[in-house]
């Protein structure tokens, strides 16, 4: 009962951690505005960590590494914790396949990033398209849906890529989960 709680705690404070630096990494690597409430209240959560982390590791095309390396250490600190709890997928994984079972996980999370994304951006630009959310919330999807809507035109006016990048990521997620699960299943018992 103990170690239930305690694997929900972590999976919970540690896992919103790791979706913060995910999210801090996705939004410096789209170029999304940074003068917004919602990137302010992800760097005034992570900066203890991300300032001193830049010192060490650099970055790499003009891309913030040290917060995707930190979101990975955190997600293999998470699993290395959940194993020792006895809980999670993976619980008998060597070191090797937690690390692989980590980027795993961020890859399905960043899709949930940005699956969540493309709906609220689809959801406000009906209700409230002009709303303080849209231009961070464009600049994530925008790069995902401009192939899709150079090759789907508007039907009656409304715009289908958003339905075919949702598609797409479901498939990727299936595709996912099926690659993790041979993982999973390859661990000797």
């Amino acid at each position: 009962m103990f170690n239930q709680i305690l694997a929900f705690l972590l999976q919970t404070f540690l896992g919103l951690f790791v979706l913060a630096l995910l999210l801090r990494f996705w939004l410096q690597a789209l170029r999304a505005p940074l003068r917004n409430p919602m990137y302010t209240f992800i760097a005034a959560l992570t900066d203890w960590i991300v300032v001193p982390a830049r010192r060490v590791i650099p970055g790499l095309w003009r891309t913030d590494l040290s917060t995707l390396v930190l979101a990975w250490l955190a997600q293999v600190l998470l699993l290395l914790a959940l194993r020792a709890l006895g809980a999670g997928e993976g619980t008998g994984a060597g070191l090797v396949q937690m690390l692989v079972l980590a980027t795993f996980a961020l890859v399905k999370l960043s899709l949930y990033i940005l699956m969540f994304s493309v709906i609220a951006v689809v959801v406000l630009s009906w209700v409230a398209p002009h709303s303080p959310a849209a231009p961070i919330l464009n600049s994530l999807t925008r790069p995902f849906l401009q192939p899709f809507r150079r090759r789907i035109p508007p039907i009656g006016n409304v715009d289908l890529s958003p339905l075919f990048l949702l598609v797409a990521i479901q498939i990727g997620l299936f595709l996912l989960v099926w690659a993790e699960g041979g993982i999973v299943r390859g661990i000797p018992g």
